[in-house]
């Protein structure tokens, strides 16, 4: 691990607990607990609208979050970065309001085998709503996307490619410059879910060449029901908003009303302010720590996973080599469904997720009905691995396996 276990106080109060779900959310450290806790008890008020002094406070509280989570992922346009509830939103807003603006009969919209199916679902919703047509492109037998495939599916039609930085179910790190220098060919506005990457990467969003980049607070050690949207400021301020109400609104007269600044007219009613600081505090905690620390322990971690469980038999490790990888290690056991594994495993104290994660077009790409995932970050280390690889062994003995 790379920080102290102690800073965590979930973790601290359970010692002998092995978490390996973090792609599915984060454990909390106590700077971030604190850091909420303190806002509620000393700024909380509704900000943008109170004429005193504490929603003031709390109005300034809010630009500070967005300001530090801004900085974080390498955005010098605050105004671009829209506070949401996750990266699910994120994309609904970007698939929703550019979606139905842009896209027509007739057009093409590219996506591709991994997608999580917040990544995949509205754009497949927009295609039918507009008569366009959804394109997937092909997979690797280790993962990755077909880069021939893709780059065939481009085409002058293609009106908006979506893709995500890192997959969450197989830990694939997909090259965003290649992806997106293909889809410039055509003028096609390119989407990235950035939900596996913002978490474990360092990030310049200013120097990568997307339109839209979304992540959530709650995989990246901060709360859950706070996410974030990055767009490109022209398609932002051209773009209708996403839902109406107050705040986003600039006047509203008896028959038309017309629209905030960004990011405001992106972030109608009361903005979540107290998860908001809650982030800024997890950004902060993970800078201290190093991006690119990060980034180093999680490879080594899933190398280490990947080799110890390549080791046992009937195991297979699906995804690219670790150098393209994530923090995920994703896997079957033969005669062994992934629900009945993750249960063994619970009893000794190792979660991991089990199932389809949320990635059904994956899977059945795979051929398979699921997979168990482990999915590692800053505070595991060989013993969890070890752990894992024990409970597997065991689970193979209660199966029946005779080596």
């Amino acid at each position: 691990m790379i920080v102290d276990r102690k800073d965590f106080p979930l973790l601290a109060a359970n010692p002998e607990l092995h978490y390996l779900d973090s792609a599915a959310t984060s454990q909390k450290p106590r700077a971030v607990l604190d850091a909420m806790l303190e806002y509620y008890e000393h700024d909380n008020a509704n900000p943008h609208r109170g004429a005193y002094a504490l929603s003031a406070r709390a109005t300034e509280r809010y630009h500070d979050a967005r300001l530090r989570v801004a900085r974080f992922v390498g955005v010098k346009d605050t105004d671009r970065l829209i506070f949401t509830r996750g990266t699910t939103e994120s994309l609904n807003l970007v698939a929703t309001a550019w979606g139905r603006t842009n896209v027509r009969a007739g057009d093409e919209i590219v996506v591709t085998g991994l997608e999580h199916h917040a990544n995949f679902v509205p754009w497949q919703q927009i295609a039918i709503e507009k008569g366009a047509k959804l394109n997937i492109a092909r997979i690797t037998s280790d993962g990755r996307v077909d880069i021939e495939h893709f780059a065939a599916l481009i085409t002058p039609r293609t009106k908006v490619v979506a893709f995500p930085h890192i997959s969450n179910a197989l830990g694939t790190l997909n090259d965003v410059a290649t992806l997106s220098a293909i889809a410039r060919k055509v003028g096609a506005v390119v989407v990235c879910d950035g939900a596996q990457a913002a978490p474990h990467m360092a990030l310049s969003l200013d120097q990568l060449d997307v339109d839209f980049y979304a992540f959530s607070g709650h995989k990246m050690l901060g709360p859950m029901g706070c996410g974030v949207l990055v767009g490109r400021r022209e398609l932002l301020e051209a773009m209708p908003p996403y839902q109406t109400g107050g705040d986003m609104i600039e006047y509203v007269g008896d028959e038309r009303t017309t629209w905030n600044v960004l990011p405001h007219k992106f972030e109608a009613g009361t903005p979540n302010v107290g998860d908001a600081v809650g982030l800024a505090a997890a950004c902060d905690y993970l800078a201290r720590v190093g991006m690119a620390k990060v980034r180093e322990h999680e490879h080594a971690m899933t190398a280490l996973a990947s080799a110890r469980l390549s080791e046992i038999p009937d195991v297979r490790v699906f995804g690219p080599p670790p150098d393209v990888r994530g923090g995920v290690a994703s896997f079957t056991v033969a005669g062994i469904h992934p629900h009945d594994l993750a249960t063994i495993l619970d009893e000794n104290g190792v979660c991991i997720r089990a199932g389809h994660h949320c990635a059904q077009p994956l899977m059945r790409r795979l051929e398979v009905p699921a997979t168990a995932r482990a999915s590692f970050y800053v505070y595991n280390d060989e013993a969890d691995i070890e752990a894992l690889v024990a409970g597997v062994a065991r689970a193979r003995e209660l199966f029946g396996a005779v080596a």
